[in-house]
């Protein structure tokens, strides 16, 4: 038996030096140290042996065993330090190397024409109110002097979800929630900006959801020349103090006089080009004094009081400001296009 175990050490030894990765060395360990191994079966047969050999042949065994057992450790520590060398030569990184420059975001060009003409508005001693995107057809179309059965509501196809309920068409239903809060208090000057919908087809122009910002003022004395006052002054901040305005007659059911007011084209100086289709004006906004019956049914007595309102698409605001020619490129998401506003 000892000479087995001898005869068993040397062979283990010999395929231990023809080693050549990690894998074999685990099989070699299975192989000679394993339960089913040469090793085991031989020390299982000591029971076999007299009291004298047994001693003898356990020592043995024990020195084989960690003859084996040195030289796989050895290779095991041999094969680990390999290993995180490779690892760390992979990993390594290149000092020397240019930094990677970090993107910067930028505000979205509507948002960044809204906190514009919030900021402008703000500086003449408006407050910023905004209201629920799903709204009341009362305070959409009724409390602004449209009833069920008014032709204008034909101007405006709308997203109902009930007979009563729909997606507010514009921002007006704001004027009247605050002046129904305000309880027949004044002033008020507010601006309410948000996102508006009506049942269009989408094309370079026109979107079946935009942002709109309107305008009201009310108080005693509030006379059309105001209005024009105010609107002259947002456009001069808005495009420059060179810009101009005319307000031309129009309609609208909730204001009366009504006027939509255009500004002098920002492209040619109001000399005429293809921007402005060559008459030097271009469309801006729509305006008037609120008419009587609004005033009434928010609560203000219209003998007494008086006001202006206006309302601007932002969308449009932006387009003449930097250029772009289709409303789509605000809603597509498309860096290419966005990020020629982070310098802005």
């Amino acid at each position: 038996m000892k000479e087995r175990l001898l005869a068993l050490k040397t062979e283990a030894l010999q395929e231990l030096e023809r080693v050549e990765n990690a894998q074999q060395l685990n099989d070699l360990r299975v192989k000679y140290l394993g339960k089913k191994g040469p090793l085991t079966e031989i020390l299982r047969g000591m029971g076999a042996l007299s009291a004298e050999e047994r001693p003898v042949i356990g020592q043995v065994a024990n020195e084989v065993r960690g003859a084996i057992e040195e030289v796989i450790e050895a290779k095991q520590a041999e094969y680990a330090q390999a290993e995180t060398a490779n690892r760390l030569k992979a990993e390594m990184v290149d000092v020397t190397l240019p930094g990677r420059r970090t993107a910067h975001g930028a505000v979205h060009p509507l948002n960044k024409v809204i906190q514009e003409i919030e900021d402008i508005f703000i500086g003449m001693g408006y407050s910023v109110a905004e209201g629920p995107q799903v709204e009341k057809d009362y305070y959409n179309f009724e409390a602004l002097n449209l009833p069920k059965d008014h032709p204008a509501r034909d101007m405006q196809d709308s997203f109902y979800i009930t007979d009563e309920i729909l997606m507010r068409t514009q921002t007006s239903p704001v004027q009247i929630r605050t002046m129904e809060k305000r309880q027949g208090a004044v002033p008020i000057k507010i601006i309410s900006p948000g996102q508006v919908y009506r049942r269009d087809d989408d094309d370079a122009t026109h979107s079946h959801m935009f942002t709109q910002i309107e305008g009201l003022v009310i108080d005693r004395h509030i006379r059309m020349s105001d209005l024009k006052g105010t609107l002259l002054q947002f456009v001069q901040e808005m495009f420059g103090p060179q810009t101009r305005i005319r307000m031309r007659p129009s309609f609208f059911p909730f204001t009366e006089p009504s006027a939509e007011v255009d500004v002098s084209c920002m492209m040619c100086g109001g000399q005429g080009c293809r921007t402005c289709k060559k008459t030097g004006w271009l469309e801006i906004l729509g305006s008037g004094m609120v008419h009587p019956r609004v005033l009434e049914m928010s609560g203000y007595d219209p003998n007494e009081y008086s006001g202006f309102a206006f309302g601007m698409g932002v969308e449009r605001i932006a387009m003449l400001k930097y250029g772009v020619d289709d409303i789509r490129h605000f809603y597509t998401n498309d860096i290419r296009f966005l990020k020629q506003f982070v310098h802005i």
